[in-house]
């Protein structure tokens, strides 16, 4: 029997657009013979839905007339299953529309790479493939992420972070840290937001007040890193898990500026065969990176220490930023579900796409076997022993 795969996209998130092209290009590429696909849509309000036309790239054009032609859903759990129920029931039919073994959350950003949807996953108790709640939640916050690679040795930029709230209430105990810890330029972003949202370049102190404001209107969190003049940034992609994972080849990502936009990654380049965009597929790249073999080798080592360290599985792209002037090597972020899924590193590392995402349902399985061979309650009901109702521990 096929294996039915509840792929999640959309979302509440910034990268909703984004989230779109991403699962389908997945959806595209899964081998039809051994899985069968339930697509389902998350609204930008949160809404679940399901139906056939979410396969057509080309009907997200008009989000309210697509929502229209589809089913709402919810999905509750059955066992090691999940079902999916419609919401509108209908009186002398099953209710039942579907069931998922196994889900893929396809979610970029904010409620998708954060630990939301893993939550989600985890209560519906039902494998799922990518990170888990932990390694979702440290790899999206950009500070936490920072505090855990610099106390694990792994070489990253010098940095000040702070609560917006506490900004307001001392802007100027918080410019005078940047300045005594830091040197202009610097990068500002916010604390928990990626693929460059909410991040600005300070050349000055002037320019430093309106980045911390432009990025406090995108998170609560703000960090603050020295800007590298002569950059050239790098990035590796890791599959597998926290015990065996593997790296890709790296590419050297093109920009228009000095900061990769969001439109640098999304918008320019080619249109897909479905007549939207391929996402970070369409950036321009130079794929292997136009660096020494050795540099390439050594951070290949440090993905896959990054990835390992963080607790990451599924797949993950490591962004790196190199400094031309003394060839230091410092990771800038992890991306836990990155664009296209990185299926152009792994096809450059001869890796086609639909063999990657066999290899991550295979570890999605891996996991769930794994966490079932370990207990998380107990049979005894302390609440029938009597003295427990009292609620005293002694």
């Amino acid at each position: 029997m096929k294996i039915k795969i509840g792929v999640f996209f959309g979302g509440k998130s910034v990268e909703h657009e984004i989230s779109i092209i991403t699962a389908n290009q997945a959806i595209t590429s899964l081998n039809k013979d051994k899985y069968e696909i339930i697509p389902i849509y998350i609204s930008k309000n949160g809404k679940m839905y399901t139906g056939e036309n979410l396969f057509d790239l080309k009907e997200y054009k008009d989000m309210d007339k697509l929502i229209k032609k589809c089913e709402e859903i919810v999905c509750v759990n059955n066992g090691n299953k999940a079902n999916v129920l419609r919401v509108n029931n209908k009186m002398f039919s099953s209710n039942i529309i579907n069931t998922i073994d196994v889900a893929f959350p396809i979610m970029h950003g904010t409620n998708g790479e954060d630990g939301s949807i893993q939550g989600f996953l985890e209560i519906l108790g039902i494998p799922y493939i990518g990170p888990d709640v932990l390694a979702s939640s440290i790899g999206m916050d950009k500070i936490m992420m920072r505090r855990i690679l610099k106390e694990q040795n792994i070489p990253s930029l010098e940095y000040v972070a702070f609560y917006s709230l506490d900004y307001i209430k001392g802007e100027d105990k918080y410019i005078k840290e940047i300045e005594d810890k830091l040197t202009y330029p610097v990068i500002v972003k916010a604390g928990n937001l990626g693929s460059s949202v909410g991040i600005k370049k300070a050349n000055n102190r002037e320019g430093l007040a309106e980045a911390i404001e432009f990025a406090m209107e995108f998170s609560d969190r703000i960090m603050v890193e020295k800007a590298i003049t002569n950059l050239k940034e790098i990035n590796c992609s890791v599959l597998g898990d926290m015990i065996d994972a593997i790296p890709s080849t790296c590419e050297q990502p093109i920009g228009s500026d000095e900061i990769l936009s969001y439109k640098d990654k999304y918008v320019g380049g080619s249109k897909s065969k479905t007549g939207g965009s391929k996402g970070m597929a369409t950036l321009q790249r130079k794929v292997p990176a136009d660096i020494p073999e050795e540099m390439h080798k050594k951070i290949q080592d440090i993905a896959v220490k990054t990835f390992k360290i963080l607790g990451c599985s599924g797949v993950a792209r490591i962004d790196f930023m190199i400094d031309m002037e003394d060839n230091n090597i410092y990771v800038n972020e992890i991306n836990t579900i990155p664009g296209a899924l990185s299926y152009y590193l792994w096809e450059a590392t001869n890796k086609p796409f639909e063999k990657e995402l066999d290899e991550l349902v295979e570890i999605a399985f891996k996991r769930n076997r794994e966490r079932q061979n370990r207990t998380y309650s107990y049979d005894q009901n302390i609440l029938a022993l009597g003295n427990g109702v009292k609620g005293a521990k002694k």
